[in-house]
């Protein structure tokens, strides 16, 4: 049984992981780090796995050439979490804790604990108990996009999914919020 296929065009050849489980249908997916994945039912054959990778060969090529872009994305022009002095781990938790409380009084909502971490894949999170989690790197970008972050984790305290609802809740405080959202996607964590 196959593990993995090579797919090839002219300029790379990309390695595809086979995952079997229990689902009925043939899944396809193209992480931001580059992995490919195709996640397929146990009774799936060979043939018919290779014919549908190869069925779909230009679909992967260009969700790959999207990540690649994604990952010459600009690096947030922060010093890792090891370098930072007791000052400036003061300085970003303020600043952070400051836009939170500003937004809490004009989103009318309110949080538990507010915590600052060297998250990998995340810009922020919000608990169902009302914990919000940000990630250090937002103190080093654009003043624009913490404050994004910062309304969507707390517009989560009014709708705990990402339901319409959820978004007009985001552009009442955030209007630009698309383009917010865009131009976060051109940093990444790691």
């Amino acid at each position: 049984m196959l593990t993995e296929i090579y797919i090839q065009n002219q300029n790379e050849k990309l390695k595809v992981q086979v995952v079997r489980s229990g689902r009925k249908t043939i899944g396809l997916e193209v992480k931001q780090t580059g992995n490919i994945y195709a996640r397929i039912p146990y009774s799936l054959s060979d043939p018919k796995l290779v014919h549908f990778v190869k069925e779909h060969e230009e679909w992967i090529f260009k969700k790959y050439g999207e990540t690649r872009n994604t990952d010459s994305g600009e690096k947030v022009p922060a010093p890792p979490v090891t370098s930072l002095t007791a000052a400036d781990k003061k300085n970003i938790v303020e600043k952070i804790a400051e836009r939170v409380e500003y937004y809490c009084r004009i989103m009318n909502v309110q949080v538990g604990k507010v915590t600052i971490r060297n998250q990998k894949t995340r810009w922020g999170s919000c608990s169902s108990k009302g914990n919000v989690n940000f990630n250090y790197l937002l103190y080093y970008l654009p003043e624009e996009l913490l404050d994004y972050v910062v309304v969507h984790e707390l517009a989560h305290r009014r709708h705990m999914d990402h339901s319409q609802r959820f978004w007009e809740e985001v552009e009442k405080y955030c209007p630009d919020y698309r383009n917010c959202r865009k131009k976060l996607k051109e940093y990444h964590t790691e």
